[in-house]
């Protein structure tokens, strides 16, 4: 059994950054490649960006490349989300996720869930 929890959200002006942190209460945290998806107020749950289990590959939705970053510290059972450059079109609530294979950007493929974090921003 995994449990997430995501911290690090909250308002912020257009151009601003924040940093987004996903603490796991699992021993196995280094065997999950780790997700992180966003979910806008009226829309489907959306791939933002994906990272191994060793934190040696990394993969980006489109819309965030180049913008947000994705790590993990499996010494302390966290993976991170660097948001710079943010735009009002990033505002949603944001979950990490743990998948027991190879990184994915398919719902579907993540076994675990937090319960997310809401990140606003105004223009």
């Amino acid at each position: 059994q995994v449990q997430l929890v995501e911290s690090g959200g909250g308002l912020v002006q257009a151009g601003g950054s924040l940093r987004l942190s996903c603490a796991s209460s699992g021993r196995t945290f280094s065997s999950y490649a780790m997700g992180w998806f966003r979910q806008a107020p009226g829309k489907e749950r959306e791939f933002v960006a994906a990272i191994s289990s060793s934190g040696g590959s990394t993969y980006y939705a489109d819309s965030v490349k180049g913008r947000f970053t994705c790590s993990r510290d499996n010494t302390k059972n966290t993976v991170y989300l660097q948001m710079n450059s943010l735009k009002p079109e990033d505002t949603a609530v944001y979950y990490c996720a743990a998948a027991p294979g190879p990184m994915s950007d398919y719902v579907d493929e993540y076994d675990y869930w937090g319960q997310g974090t809401q990140v606003t921003v105004s223009s």
